[in-house]
C-alpha cells in the first residue's frame, strides 16, 4: 500500500545528493582533527594522566559524591516533573476556558514564568525560604523544585493548549452535540487526545528539567554537579571530574530522548496503521 508523502522541498538530485555526501566526510573530518589537536593539547600539559584521572573512578568518588549527587538530582527533577505536569494541565485548561476571567489569569500567569529566567526563580525562592521563613537546609532543594514546576508548568500549559486548538473542530462540535457542556467536552474528549499527541513533546521537555537542576548548584543545592564541583576541588581534578558528571548527564538525557522517539513511533504507527477491509469491499486504499 503506497501513501503519498508531502515535502517542502525537492527531493535531492545525484549531484546533489553527491555535494551533500562530500560536505558530511569534510566536516567530519574537521570534527576528527579539532578532537585530535585538543587531546595533543591535553596530553602536552599533562592532563590525560593517569594519576588525575584515577581519583573519578574510586569508591569513595562514587558513594560519597557522585551517586549521592545522582540521586538529588533525580529527586528534584521527580518531583519537578509531577508539579509541572499538573500545574501544566491546569493552567492550560484555565487558557482554554470560555470564562475570561479565568483564561486571562492563566494567561498572565503562564507568560509571567515562561519569561522569568529559572536562575533568578531559583535564587528568589532560596532568600525568601531561607530567610524570610527560615526552612532550614531544605531551602535549596525546595527553591529548586518549586522553580522548575513554575517554569516547565508554563511550558506545559502551552503544549496543553496548542494541543487542543490543533485538533479538529469536529471534536469539540460532536461532543456538544450529544449534550456535553464546553467544560466536559474540554476535560472528556479533547484533553486526553491532546495528551496523547503531545506526549513526544513532554517527554523532550523532561530533558529540559533534568538538565535545569543543575542550575541548583548557584544557591549550593548538592545535586551532581555541585558534588562533582566540591570533588574535584579536593583532588585538583576538575577537568576530569567535570568530565565524568558530563558524561553522566549525556547518558541519562540520551536515554529520555530516545523514550521521546520512541513515544513519537508508537503513536504516529497509532494514528496512521492500516484499515481492515469490510467483507466483500476488498483492500481499502490510504487516503
Amino acid at each position: 500500500m503506497r501513501t503519498q508523502q508531502s515535502v517542502l522541498f525537492d527531493a535531492p538530485g545525484p549531484r546533489a545528493r553527491r555535494a551533500i555526501d562530500v560536505g558530511n566526510v569534510i566536516g567530519a573530518v574537521v570534527v576528527l582533527g579539532i578532537a585530535a589537536l585538543v587531546l595533543l593539547e591535553l596530553g602536552r600539559k599533562g592532563q590525560l594522566a593517569w594519576d588525575l584521572w584515577a581519583p573519578v573512578f574510586t569508591a569513595n568518588a562514587w558513594q560519597n559524591y557522585f551517586l549521592p549527587g545522582l540521586h538529588n538530582t533525580l529527586r528534584a527533577a521527580g518531583f519537578a516533573i509531577v508539579g509541572a505536569v499538573a500545574l501544566g494541565l491546569v493552567l492550560g485548561s484555565g487558557r482554554l476556558s470560555h470564562v475570561r476571567v479565568v483564561r486571562w489569569a492563566c494567561g498572565v500567569v503562564v507568560e509571567f514564568f515562561r519569561a522569568v529566567p529559572v536562575l533568578l526563580l531559583m535564587v528568589f525562592f532560596w532568600l525568601l525560604l531561607g530567610r524570610v521563613f527560615d526552612v532550614g537546609s531544605d531551602a535549596p532543594f525546595l527553591a529548586v523544585v518549586l522553580s522548575l514546576v513554575l517554569y516547565n508548568g508554563a511550558v506545559i500549559a502551552e503544549l496543553v493548549r496548542s494541543g487542543v486548538t490543533s485538533l479538529p473542530a469536529g471534536q469539540r462540535e460532536a461532543g456538544l452535540s450529544i449534550g456535553l457542556t464546553t467544560t466536559q467536552t474540554l476535560r472528556s474528549i479533547e484533553l486526553p487526545q491532546s495528551i496523547i499527541a503531545m506526549l513526544p513533546a513532554l517527554v523532550s521537555q523532561l530533558v529540559v528539567v533534568l538538565k535545569d537542576t543543575a542550575l541548583g548548584q548557584i544557591i549550593t543545592y548538592n545535586e551532581l554537579l555541585r558534588a562533582a564541583q566540591i570533588f574535584a576541588s579536593g583532588n585538583v581534578n576538575a577537568l576530569q571530574t567535570l568530565s565524568v558528571a558530563a558524561v553522566i548527564f549525556i547518558l541519562i538525557n540520551w536515554t529520555l530522548t530516545m523514550v521521546a522517539q520512541r513515544l513519537a513511533t508508537l503513536l504516529s504507527s497509532r494514528t496512521s496503521g492500516r484499515i481492515a477491509p469490510a467483507p466483500g469491499l476488498g483492500t481499502p486504499t490510504a487516503p
